[in-house]
């Protein structure tokens, strides 16, 4: 009797047992396996604990049961190793991408990039026993830049000093020169301040602003006079081409006639001597309106010139006809004047020969006043 209430009790401790690792295999079943590890490992370490403490009856099903107990927790294990070996592969990523960044000269880009890439690491977790290793890997890229940029940055402070320092003096100069009125050699000098202020760089934030104001006052101080001035030389320029072009009419007037006379002649020059007391009308319209004034006297003195020049060959004619005509009788004076000095010969009376003496003079006299006019001419001709 009590035999049979012992193999009871036996059957039923075994059956309390079996049903205490199905119920554990269960809660295995329940981990996330997405939870934090910790969590799982926690939650695995209490089922084990349980496990080890329920008898083991060495029976088939029991050797079965560990087998599927053992197979879930491998399952969570296999999931850590792949989650492993995907975080790896996520951290190797960014890795790379922190070496690209870690040359960038963009600062303020590249350091927002580096925070957002460590935002990352923090959330893919662990990757297990290569998790340190990657993290040395990850961390040598972000000091390289982190101590590219802190160089950067003291050699930029350099900069800033060196910058602040060439502005001033810049600033200095441009006020030296504000109040000049040498237009195109102070703008020349303007752009050349210009150009050093840019390559100076920049003097930072807090005196950038402040500096560009001073200079750009002396800048604008100037170019508003020049402003001023040109507007000014602007309207009397156009009030001098007004006057070169009523000139111009003028001139064009006096051409047309195609009279020349000496008072026309001297109301040309008149013209131009106004001309040149008007002073220029500015580059854009000097040329053209003095290629105009020009053609209009060039006009007229052209055709004064060549009436002169017909006046000149008539007169010429008129000295040469009156030259033949001398030298005709100048000829005929010295035939005479033979003839004279032969009758001599035969002359009988002193009063007969007085007489023919005296009118052998007058000729001799008369040929000498032929040939003085007969020279005066050929010199004149020969001009």
């Amino acid at each position: 009797m009590n035999n049979n209430n012992d193999e009871m009790y036996e059957v039923s401790d075994y059956d309390e047992d079996i049903q205490q690792r199905e119920a554990l295999i269960a809660e295995a079943e329940q981990i996330d396996g997405d939870a934090e590890w910790d969590v799982i490992a926690r939650a695995i370490a209490d089922l084990r604990r349980k496990w080890k403490q329920i008898s083991y009856w060495d029976s088939v099903y029991e050797d079965q049961l560990v087998e599927k107990f053992d197979g879930v927790v491998d399952k969570l294990y296999s999931k850590r190793r792949e989650g492993f070996q995907n975080n790896q592969e996520l951290k190797k990523a960014l890795i790379e991408q922190a070496k690209k960044i870690s040359v960038s000269n963009e600062w303020n880009q590249a350091t927002d990039a580096m925070a957002d890439l460590m935002r990352q690491w923090k959330a893919i977790g662990t990757a297990g026993k290569e998790d340190d290793a990657l993290w040395e890997a990850f961390n040598a890229a972000r000091q390289t830049f982190f101590d590219r940029k802190h160089a950067y940055w003291e050699n930029l402070q350099s900069n800033f000093a060196n910058a602040l320092q060439a502005k001033q003096s810049l600033i200095e100069q441009a006020k030296e020169i504000a109040d000049s009125t040498q237009w195109q050699q102070t703008s020349e000098k303007f752009k050349s301040l210009m150009d050093q202020w840019k390559a100076a760089g920049s003097a930072g934030r807090e005196h950038e602003d402040r500096l560009w104001d001073a200079f750009n006052e002396q800048r604008q101080k100037f170019y508003d006079r020049r402003s001023v001035y040109y507007d000014q030389l602007h309207k009397e320029q156009d009030q001098k081409y007004l006057d070169k072009k009523a000139l111009v009419e003028k001139a064009a007037a006096i051409a047309a006639e195609k009279t020349y006379t000496k008072e026309l002649t001297e109301q040309m020059k008149s013209l131009s001597n106004e001309w040149k007391a008007i002073g220029s009308c500015g580059k854009e319209r000097e040329d053209q309106i003095w290629d105009e004034f020009r053609s209009v006297m060039d006009d007229y003195f052209n055709g004064l010139k060549q009436l002169n020049e017909q006046k000149h060959q008539e007169w010429r004619q008129r000295m040469q006809d009156a030259r033949n005509r001398k030298q005709d009788l100048l000829q005929k004076q010295k035939w005479q004047l033979k003839r004279m000095q032969e009758e001599m010969v035969g002359l009988l009376g002193q009063r007969a020969i007085d007489e023919m003496n005296e009118d052998i003079a007058d000729k001799e006299e008369f040929i000498q006043q032929l040939e003085a006019e007969i020279a005066d001419i050929e010199k004149s001709l020969a001009k």
